[in-house]
């Protein structure tokens, strides 16, 4: 039913070695050890593209902890890898480490205590405090450079803790295929590709408006929001005509009041008709601004009439680029007021007013605004208070604001419809698992309202590579940027020296100034495909591996992880990164909450993998479909560990009858004389065939689950039905027949939970086998007539006698003289057939068979007395 894969042309058995006392307790550790010293998942470069399988593994955030979300998805991921080795794919199952980026330069704050200023020199033997102070303003202030390298030395070391972790979890990652998206390579391909997308024009700098996040001081992408409800209020005060007549707006913020750049109503309202191209005058700082017509206005929202501050919303964005309104920011990086009065404020009133709330957060300018407000009795009745959504960074604290500022841009279809549909395109070039999937990418796509911002203002990341000239002045020439040579990457233009320049020429007029930028995490992490399949490093590997056969990924990242790649791949390539998308769910509390760090509702893997091992928890994992969101269920986890223990104990009783390696049948099926044999055999054979089938579909969770129903068919009526057997009490002939049938399923069972339970299965593989589980071939449906539902139907006999005898209160071995069991004709055939093994493992002298209709029914059974000795 099985073939091995080792590479042997003539096998020779191998001595059973069974233990007495078969334990899952350390055989992660010695297991481990075993396949890195033997390298049974090592990728081998020499092959064609035909025999790869290749994985575009996630690279996990290395800053903190794992937690049992990612023993969930990855477990998934390595299910399928296994599979797919087992079939004879050359597997390529890279691991890298999300290392750079705002996560890791959090975590290295608090963690060490200090705070990075660019302006401070390095200090090469700086040690961070031993006492980290729990206050962010006692922090140390360290220069950039210190600060990048206490960011490496932390995530070094918490990578080492992650792939301990993942070990234990028994992935099948080939170790020596590793990469972190800040090391050199990473950071020159990163580059690389980004200079690519200038030099085509995929890439762009602009002064643009841009969310900004003033407690992190960076940009932010629309990937990266998420709108969260809070408490505000509408104020009402109005903007008067030339003739005097008030005309009132309601808003949440007032604090914008200066950096009114319009009024906004939509054209079919006919209250505000008259006034569209007039102008009228703000309160306190006494600007004109034009009424203008647009259909985004709401004639049902507040007044109906809209004060558009630049920049108040994205729809304030949109308005000011659709309108052609003057730029008017008042908000500075840092989130509060500017301190100098704007030149389109010109009125010595307006001028005094916006000197009262000049250098002052938004929060307490909208303090000195509504009192300003008050104090001129322009506010009409009390505020209103709502509760409304409010822009937030993902990973932020305050609500976000929009700046004007400088910034590079990736073009992704945001504001190109030829190029969005390219790309909705390429999804359709990408099989997604489960199909609805698709959708999810398609939907994010179509409502982008602008390109990818890529430019952060960060550290710890990969530098934008990128210098520009200075003038006479000092002033930089955007225009005209220096790019390094290919060679020189991966730089960093905050310490490297522009090509053609010194040192000694940054930053004085003249000369040259760097990029202090840092590209978005995503702009590196959407480029794993190439980092890891060695695209401009190694061509040769990449063509064997790309593009990728499957990306595994939670669905909360279609948006980001899977679509940015998607872009950087047409971009470079021409084509979809991989051929399959295997989208995993979210695990949720018992409260069926989404776990996460911020929710403290966490659980530690190392906690999970001590008390109930690794066999355990992949099976919780395995159990679960891909896209399905998954309760953390120690009770599923509890019934893994019963089978993994069941598989050591049943494989040990099998072993011990005497099956061997020589009893395992594959062409010659003549040795399986009974039918009960050929049964159990015919039945394995449709077993192999589902969850081979289910497998191919993506479907592991179906294949676990059909064999896991086979195996406990096989251990509680199989094995009991045929014992008698395979101890030689009916003979030489009959017990060949039995000990083939145990010694095949044993091998094919073996190989059908490999993938779920690697270390079970290669426990019990090493007792009686050589090489590794892991290395055999996936075991291929075997043409036998058996009756397929034959085990079932003398199962069901046996469990019938079992119930009498339970009911009856005496033990399981007391001897039946007599019962009857009545069943359609077909049935009967079917026990005819198992007639001997059935009296055997029931222990009767008589059992009478009588046709009849409705379903198997077991009646009249007679007991021995228990005084009455048993008989054979």
């Amino acid at each position: 039913m099985a073939e091995d894969n080792q590479g042997t042309d003539t096998p020779t058995t191998t001595p059973i070695n069974v233990p007495d006392k078969p334990a899952l307790e350390g055989l992660e550790g010695a297991l481990t050890r075993r396949w890195l010293d033997e390298g049974t998942y090592k990728f081998n470069p020499d092959t064609t593209r035909e025999q790869v399988y290749s994985i575009d593994t996630p690279p996990p955030t290395a800053s903190g902890s794992l937690h049992v979300g990612h023993m969930f998805s990855y477990t998934q991921t390595d299910v399928l890898a296994r599979y797919q080795r087992m079939t004879g794919k050359n597997v390529f199952y890279p691991m890298g480490w999300d290392d750079n980026g705002l996560p890791t330069e959090r975590r290295v704050q608090n963690y060490y205590g200090v705070r990075c200023d660019p302006a401070i020199s390095y200090d090469a033997g700086y040690r961070p405090p031993a006492e980290p102070a729990k206050n962010q303003r006692d922090f140390d202030v360290i220069s950039r450079r210190n600060f990048i390298e206490l960011c490496e030395e932390l995530a070094v070391e918490d990578e080492k803790v992650f792939e301990h972790l993942f070990q234990t979890l028994g992935l099948s990652v080939d170790w020596n295929l590793t990469y972190r998206t800040i090391d050199d390579k990473s950071r020159a391909i990163s580059q690389r590709a980004f200079l690519a997308n200038l030099s085509a024009g995929d890439a762009y700098m602009a002064e643009a408006p841009t969310l900004w996040d003033v407690t992190f001081r960076t940009a932010v992408a629309q990937a990266e929001l998420e709108d969260r409800e809070v408490a505000g209020a509408y104020y009402r005060y109005p903007f008067f005509t030339a003739e005097g007549e008030k005309i009132f707006i309601e808003t949440t913020r007032p604090e914008l009041l200066a950096a009114c750049a319009a009024l906004v109503a939509n054209p079919d309202d006919e209250r505000y008709q008259p006034l569209f191209g007039k102008k009228v005058t703000s309160p306190l700082f006494g600007v004109e601004v034009e009424v203008k017509a647009h259909p985004l206005a709401k004639a049902d929202k507040g007044s109906g009439i809209a004060m558009v501050c630049t920049f108040g919303d994205l729809t304030d964005v949109t308005w000011w680029r659709e309108l052609q309104l003057p730029t008017r920011a008042i908000v500075g990086r840092d989130g509060r007021i500017i301190g100098e009065t704007p030149e389109w404020i010109t009125t010595e009133e307006g001028r005094a007013n916006f000197a009262a709330i000049a250098g002052k957060t938004v929060f307490s300018a909208k303090e000195g605004v509504v009192e300003l407000l008050a104090a001129a009795e322009l506010l009409d009745g009390e505020p209103k208070k709502i509760m409304h959504p409010v822009n937030f960074f993902e990973k932020g604290d305050k609500p976000l604001e929009v700046v004007t500022s400088r910034q590079w841009y990736i073009r992704n279809g945001g504001r190109d419809e030829d190029r969005r549909e390219r790309l909705i395109g390429r999804g359709n070039e990408i099989e997604f698992h489960p199909s609805f999937m698709r959708s999810r990418y398609e939907n994010w796509i179509s409502g982008l309202n602008g390109d990818w911002l890529v430019s952060r203002q960060r550290f710890f990341g990969v530098p934008v590579p990128v210098w520009y000239p200075l003038d006479a002045d000092g002033n930089p020439d955007y225009d005209a940027p220096i790019l390094p040579a290919d060679a020189q990457l991966p730089v960093d233009p905050a310490a490297d020296a522009a090509p053609g320049y010194e040192e000694a020429q940054r930053d004085v007029p003249g000369g040259f100034t760097g990029d202090a930028d840092v590209l978005d995490t995503w702009a590196t992490s959407s480029l794993t495909p190439q980092i890891v399949g060695g695209w401009s490093t190694d061509e040769a590997l990449f063509a064997k591996v790309y593009p990728f056969d499957v990306r595994p990924q939670g669905h909360d990242i279609i948006r980001t992880w899977l679509f940015s790649s998607a872009v950087r791949a047409d971009a470079l390539q021409n084509t979809a990164p991989w051929k399959h998308a295997a989208i995993s769910g979210w695990i949720l509390d018992p409260d069926r909450k989404k776990m996460s760090k911020s929710k403290g509702n966490v659980i530690v893997p190392t906690d999970v993998l001590d008390e109930y091992g690794s066999d355990a928890v992949r099976y919780w994992a395995a159990s679960a479909r891909l896209g399905a969101d998954t309760a953390y269920e120690i009770a599923q986890m509890k019934i893994g560990r019963r089978l993994a223990i069941k598989l050591l104990n049943a494989s040990k009783f099998v072993l011990n009858l005497g099956a061997t390696e020589d009893s395992v049948v594959s062409g010659d099926l003549s040795v399986l004389s009974n039918p009960l044999d050929r049964a159990v055999l015919a039945q394995l054979a449709d077993v192999v065939q589902q969850a081979t089938k289910a497998f191919e579909g993506y479907d592991y969770a179906r294949a676990l689950q059909i064999t896991e129903s086979f195996f406990w068919n096989f251990t509680d009526d199989y094995v009991e039905l045929i014992k008698d057997r395979a101890y030689g009490a009916a003979g030489e002939e009959q017990q060949a027949s039995v000990l083939a049938a145990l010694a095949t399923s044993l091998d094919t069972l073996l190989r059908l939970f490999a993938p779920f339970l690697p270390f079970a299965t290669e426990e019990v593989w090493s007792w009686w086998r050589t090489g590794s589980v892991h290395r055999a071939q996936w075991p291929s449906a075997v043409e036998i007539d058996g009756d397929t539902n034959l085990l079932g139907t003398v199962g069901t006999a046996l469990s019938g006698i079992r119930k009498a005898k339970s009911e009856a209160k005496v033990k399981q071995r007391t001897e039946v003289l007599s019962a009857a069991i009545t069943a359609p004709e077909s049935i009967i055939t079917q026990l005819k057939a198992g007639l001997a093994d059935l009296k055997a493992a029931a222990n009767a002298r008589d059992i009478s068979l009588v046709a009849g209709d409705g379903e198997l029914a077991v009646s009249g059974v007679v007991l021995a007395a228990p005084e009455e000795p048993a008989q054979a």
